[in-house]
């Protein structure tokens, strides 16, 4: 940081104008790498949790929290980035009066934030955090409130992985496996959780058919992992169908495919051939 003037009011000024400048190079830099238009979106808590599911929460007091921890917003503001640098001239008032407010020693309170995961929103102190960060600090005073969620929070970048959480947790809602069960169903196209979820619904009532009687979806997803899943993939790995793809998306083309080959649904050496053709 460029040595203080000596003069707080005017120092404050420079400070704010530094940022900012930071903040439109950041956006410049941004668009000639052609990196995606969220990257430096600061990231809503509301769209988070409709991603992840929310379960409850708690509060944990008040705590020493990274500021490179905070990612976030309570509200819908747009006047920060995503590390909190001013996104326009509108915060400019208030940012320089709590930034002299500082440096003439004078009590800052501390801010409120939830906590998802290891993923900080600010719910009061927007300006302090960005601030903060301004002067090259490290940590900030927080009061923290705890959410719990469905899913973790864990791979959050911006708004796209909000999309690949929702239908996930969708799907683990259309399918509930067991922690274990569910830890291998993974793919790397969020649609991919669409497609599956009709699939297995599918094989499930045809399931119900065959045993004349009504099944949940917990009962279902079970019966389909082990009598339709685990043999599938074990099958396909044999044959050397599953190739770079995941476990689930191998089976997820056998299953789009199957059926329009094999109108009795069984396997032959005949079908497995065709599989294999189709996939190179």
């Amino acid at each position: 940081m460029p040595a203080d003037t000596g003069f707080p009011r005017s120092d404050v000024e420079n400070d704010f104008l530094r940022v900012r400048r930071r903040q439109v190079l950041a956006r410049m830099v941004q668009r000639l790498r052609r990196a995606p238009d969220d990257v430096n979106v600061i990231l809503p808590l509301d769209e988070v949790l409709a991603a992840l599911g929310r379960r409850g929460e708690r509060r944990l007091g008040l705590q020493t929290i990274r500021l490179d921890s905070i990612v976030g917003t309570v509200d819908s503001t747009r006047d920060f980035d995503r590390k909190f640098r001013p996104t326009s001239g509108r915060v400019r008032e208030r940012w320089e009066r709590l930034a002299l407010a500082q440096r003439r020693g004078e009590p800052i309170p501390p801010i409120d934030v939830y906590r998802v995961g290891d993923l900080y929103f600010v719910e009061d102190g927007h300006h302090r955090v960005s601030i903060a960060l301004a002067s090259g600090a490290k940590t900030i005073e927080a009061y923290v409130t705890e959410v719990d969620t469905e899913l973790p929070p864990s791979g959050i970048r911006g708004h796209r992985d909000l999309l690949f959480k929702s239908y996930e947790r969708i799907f683990r809602e259309r399918v509930p496996l067991g922690g274990p069960a569910m830890a291998k169903i993974t793919v790397t196209d969020p649609w991919s959780y669409a497609e599956l979820g009709e699939a297995v619904e599918a094989w499930g009532f045809r399931w119900m058919q065959d045993q004349r009687r009504f099944a949940d979806r917990a009962e279902v997803a079970g019966h389909w992992y082990t009598e339709e899943y685990q043999p599938v993939v074990r099958l396909m790995r044999s044959a050397g169908l599953v190739g770079d793809s995941t476990e689930a998306e191998a089976y997820l083309r056998v299953a789009t495919e199957r059926y329009r080959l094999i109108l009795a649904h069984e396997w032959s050496d005949e079908i497995v051939e065709r599989l294999r053709d189709k996939i190179r």
